[in-house]
């Protein structure tokens, strides 16, 4: 099988800029993906109206809130929330090191799926920074539980998600979405995957202070009578549902600061369990090696992964 990501590292040839609306502040934000140097990785650059900068790297160790969306950040002054469906275009196209200037308190939810940033990266591209990138490589199961809940990740020869949803609304039900993760196949199953809520939810959400840029623009919504109220319908026949949590467990184990390479299985997670089964995962280090290529070229097979000697490469705990 093949790594459906380069070998090398990567950064956007170019700055590229994008404007929307805070799903949940419902305020204007804007956003720049920068050029960034070898090991930068994904920073965030929360910019205030005095002129001070907030850095938040995109890694475990940062992760705060995990409620309904993943924040970086503890405070809400010094945070950027909604990051996944960015993280997860990121990480689908091997996009490693990139700083994100924020103007605005969390990304902007644009038509709720990754697609939006897809595009943008994609109008700028890549360009090979020409140093190896270091993946990590997933030597023995690490599971974890809650309730009825679990995730857990797996070896395999290559970087694989199996995600499955639950629901008691007879128009989601139990829904399984599973495949191996390579720029082509994110492109094409998941990256057009939305956000979805309920109508009954909308004004507990709005009380709390959520959801207020949420709109039928952005978010699939499911009427009490369990039939989706946008015109437009579902983009993938009956399971856009599954399809958005995928792209989303996709977006939070980007926080892992590095690639990953093996399988990774949830039932009935979400944000939370995400987040902590990469915890558990990363405080087990007998459960991964870092591994590189051992020879120079743009795509690799798991035969051509070698273990490194890094006992300093730890970016998720940065």
């Amino acid at each position: 099988m093949v790594i459906g990501m380069l070998g090398f590292q990567t950064t956007v040839s170019r700055p590229v800029t994008l404007s929307g609306t805070g799903v949940h502040s419902g305020a204007e934000v804007t956003i720049t993906f920068n050029p960034a140097e070898v090991d930068t990785g994904v920073v965030f650059h929360r910019m205030h109206e005095d002129g001070t900068v907030t850095e938040l790297r995109a890694v475990s160790a940062q992760v705060g809130n995990t409620d309904l969306c993943t924040v970086l950040g503890f405070s809400s002054v010094h945070s950027v929330a909604t990051i996944e469906h960015v993280m997860a275009a990121l990480y689908a196209l091997g996009l490693d090191n990139v700083v994100i200037e924020v103007h605005g308190a969390e990304m902007p939810i644009m038509d709720g799926s990754s697609a939006p940033f897809i595009e943008a990266i994609e109008q700028v591209g890549l360009v090979s920074l020409g140093i190896k990138r270091r993946y990590i490589r997933i030597t023995k199961p690490v599971r974890i539980e809650h309730g009825g809940s679990w995730s857990e990740f797996r070896p395999y020869d290559g970087t694989r998600f199996e995600v499955e949803i639950d629901f008691e609304c007879p128009l989601i039900g139990r829904q399984k979405w599973e495949g191996n993760l390579t720029a082509a196949n994110f492109k094409s199953e998941l990256s057009r995957a939305r956000t979805f809520g309920f109508m009954r939810d909308v004004e507990r959400l709005w009380a709390s202070g959520h959801a207020l840029g949420s709109s039928l623009e952005n978010s699939v919504v499911i009427s009490d009578d369990n039939t989706v109220i946008n015109i437009e319908g579902l983009r993938y026949a009956k399971d856009e549902f599954v399809r958005h949590k995928a792209l989303d467990a996709v977006g939070d184990l980007a926080l892992a600061g590095a690639p990953f390479i093996g399988c990774y299985r949830s039932y009935r997670g979400g944000h939370k369990m995400n987040a902590n089964a990469l915890k558990a995962l990363l405080s087990d280090t007998t459960a991964y090696e870092v591994v590189e290529t051992s020879a120079a070229r743009p795509r690799v097979t798991p035969r051509d992964f070698v273990a490194v000697n890094a006992p300093g490469f730890a970016p998720w705990s940065a």
